[in-house]
């Protein structure tokens, strides 16, 4: 049923694209942003007011970090300003240089945090039935350049972290982890967040768990901590003594602030992402060609992203084709992560050095679907949206012979 006006979608003419209504009156999002308990929030920031501090290692980035800390049992958390420094922060802290190893399938500031910094990323494939990077291609690609992995827990799923710390052990190489999609999960019962010299955090809006923009490195290696502390923050050791070159990467208060009410709203945002998990897993069972990607239960997980393979055999359409349906009915899903770093400027396209040579990051980013989830999409929501997608899958050669005219 079309959820504005409650009348059964027929026809593929009530389909957006062909020029009717969205069937979906509001914006569906991946991770419209949560917001945790709004009156906490506004005692903070005026407290934050009152106190005059609004930046430079105040009152809430340390008790933002000390959260951290506490919950992912780690000895150092050092929060910035965004995700992207703290990866920047951190490779300069681990005197990376030369090439590092990374997965292709990954948000494009995973490779642009080492350009950046002039060091090569070397792209490495995927396992296929993990997304994650693959042991046996990082020991293929080793070369003397080469001084770290950097490894990917994609949609939270955590890499093969015992293999890559062997890897790394071996050829003497630094191991550094973006765990960006990872707060909250688990490997073998141990949160991530304390693997490898150190592990990378986001709290951009888009997180499950926000602080407006914010970033942090997590490690158990006290030298690096100091490092990284020096580096956050123009490598001042002191009021006037500056022992090296640093930036500014220093988290606010107000972020801070942000921060440690949406961590108090943590378990209740996890049992909503679980909970449209679970009716998604339900409702996709109906659907064929529209392969769930599932988690552990084992394990803990944030469940914060819900991800379908479209097999476009058994589905009728493909990949792409039911982005496009989609994004016109005002469910925006997106295509993660399409279509590779190594696809993207500067680092290659089609006939270029990376051409062909990541087989499963080229099959899985052609296959791979984020639906709408998160806060600001209910149960009944998701329930019209698989009504939407049984649709256009039942419609798919008849919509598909439509699209190729228009």
């Amino acid at each position: 049923m079309r959820e504005s006006d409650e009348k059964v979608l027929c026809s593929i003419k009530n389909l957006a694209i062909f020029g009717a209504p969205p069937f979906f009156k509001d914006k569906l999002h991946v991770g419209q942003p949560n917001i945790g308990d709004r009156a906490r929030l506004i005692e903070r920031l005026n407290d934050i007011l009152d106190r005059r501090w609004l930046t430079n290692s105040g009152h809430y980035e340390g008790e933002f970090e000390q959260r951290i800390r506490d919950y992912l049992e780690v000895k150092h958390c050092i929060a910035t300003c965004n995700g992207t420094l703290a990866l920047q922060l951190a490779e300069r802290a681990l005197n990376l240089s030369g090439e590092v190893l990374v997965p292709s399938f990954t948000f494009i500031a995973t490779a642009h945090s080492l350009s950046f910094q002039e060091i090569k990323p070397v792209f490495c494939d995927v396992l296929p039935g993990t997304f994650l990077i693959d042991p046996e291609d990082v020991r293929r690609k080793i070369t003397p350049r080469t001084t770290a992995i950097m490894g990917v827990h994609v949609f939270g799923r955590p890499c093969a972290v015992e293999e890559l710390q062997e890897i790394a052990n071996q050829q003497g190489l630094k191991l550094l982890y973006d765990a960006a999609h990872a707060l909250g999960c688990t490997h073998k019962g141990k949160k991530i967040g304390s693997f490898g010299n150190a592990e990378v955090f986001s709290f951009h809006a888009t997180k499950f768990i926000n602080s407006f923009e914010g970033g942090a490195v997590t490690t158990n290696d006290d030298e690096l901590a100091n490092r990284l502390r020096l580096l956050r923050n123009f490598g001042f050791a002191g009021m006037d003594h500056v022992i090296g070159v640093g930036t500014n990467a220093k988290m606010s208060e107000i972020c801070a602030a942000m921060g440690i009410t949406n961590l108090e709203a943590m378990n209740t945002i996890m049992a909503h992402n679980y909970a449209n998990y679970q009716r998604y897993k339900f409702q996709l069972q109906n659907i064929p060609g529209l392969e769930l990607v599932t988690y552990e239960e084992e394990e803990k997980r944030n469940y914060q992203y819900i991800v379908v393979r479209v097999d476009p055999d058994r589905f009728g359409l493909t990949r792409d084709e039911l982005f496009q349906l989609l994004q016109a009915e005002n469910a925006l899903a997106r295509r993660y992560f399409y279509p590779g770093c190594h696809r993207m400027a500067p680092y290659g396209a089609i006939g270029g050095e990376n051409d062909g040579r990541l087989p499963h990051t080229e099959k899985i980013s052609s296959e791979i679907l984020a639906l709408p989830t998160g806060s600001g999409v209910s149960l009944d929501k998701i329930d019209l949206l698989c009504c939407l997608m049984k649709f256009i899958h039942a419609q798919a050669e008849k919509i598909r012979r439509l699209l190729e005219v228009n």
